[in-house]
């Protein structure tokens, strides 16, 4: 067993051992805490695909985000109220139908912000996708049937057949569920074929170009996938808290998963699990001792971009070639 697989695995094993460990001492508080580090960390696992493999710096995906989460919030408002959305379609509690409207209504988003983003390059790239983002943040406010700039309350916990959702250990076991599944799910698109011309195309467009292969679609597609996983990240997000906001597609969201990512280790496949939990303890840790704990992650992440190019990850199980 190699020191990464090693490091990754004690990742992996600290989250269930966390969520039981508070079931034990009955904290709910830290049950949820631990679930709230899973879809974080699916959310950074979305951003890693298009950052770290397809070196895209995406500064939208909160736009994905809150999509996801309001696709949970809409879906459940209805179901509470028994109204029709648009006058057409019922509301639903049920997880499968709503994470599939929040995938395909990320990827039909993405596969307009990417035709256009993805035609440039550096920082407007960078500036192209925030204003997309501020453009969903802000046509969020303006849905005033479902709470505007106050937001929506989520009355009805969404539902897996076979589970009870509204029990934290059981939620924190579908959450952790998802995570595994989509973290086996990108090692087997990074080691394909598709991931092998994503990373051409992040080293040297011009040659993949050459040998046949357009880069555009290739990087349309990974930040397609990427949109869809940090969409499923949201709707679960919104269902932990039992609200959904304009705040979810804020531009401080995708500085939020982004440095995740980065204090993680960019491009590496457990990077966002390793940067979640240190993001989330910093900021209960520090915030229950200053108001203004941003600053000292700040200095973290100043640290892991001097003297840590690889991050958590990098620290822990060593630079990977990339670094």
């Amino acid at each position: 067993m190699s020191r990464e697989t090693l490091v990754n695995a004690v990742l992996l094993l600290l989250l269930p051992a966390a969520a039981l460990t508070a079931l034990a001492l009955g904290e709910t508080f830290y049950i949820n805490l631990v679930s709230r580090i899973a879809i974080v960390a699916l959310a950074g696992v979305g951003l890693n695909l298009a950052l770290g493999a397809g070196g895209l710096v995406s500064f939208g995906h909160a736009a994905f985000f809150g999509v996801g989460g309001y696709a949970a919030g809409i879906a459940a408002h209805h179901a509470f109220d028994m109204s029709l959305f648009l006058g057409l379609l019922p509301g639903t509690v049920w997880m499968p139908v709503i994470w599939m409207t929040a995938l395909l209504s990320a990827a039909l988003l993405a596969l307009g912000i990417g035709a256009i983003s993805l035609r440039t390059r550096g920082v407007y790239f960078i500036m192209i996708t925030l204003a997309f983002a501020q453009m969903t943040y802000y046509f969020a406010i303006s849905l005033t049937p479902y709470g505007g700039e106050d937001g929506l309350p989520i009355y009805l916990r969404n539902q897996m057949p076979g589970m009870n959702t509204n029990d934290p250990i059981q939620f924190f076991a579908l959450v952790f569920g998802v995570l595994l599944l989509t973290l086996w799910a990108m090692s087997r698109v990074t080691g394909s074929r598709f991931g092998a011309a994503l990373d051409m195309a992040r080293l040297n467009d011009v040659r993949l170009a050459s040998s046949g292969i357009s880069p555009f679609p290739v990087r349309l597609t990974a930040f397609v996938i990427s949109a869809m996983v940090t969409a499923l990240a949201g709707a679960l997000f919104a269902d932990l808290n039992g609200f959904v906001g304009p705040s979810m597609l804020s531009w401080h969201r995708s500085g939020e998963i982004m440095v995740i990512v980065i204090l993680g280790g960019v491009g590496r496949l457990f990077g966002p699990v390793a940067g979640a939990i240190l993001f989330i303890l910093l900021e209960v840790l520090l915030g229950g001792w200053t108001d203004f704990w941003q600053f000292w992650l700040g200095l973290v992440l100043l640290g892991a971009v001097l003297f840590a190019r690889g991050g958590l990850l990098g620290l822990l199980a060593g630079r990977a070639r990339h670094d």
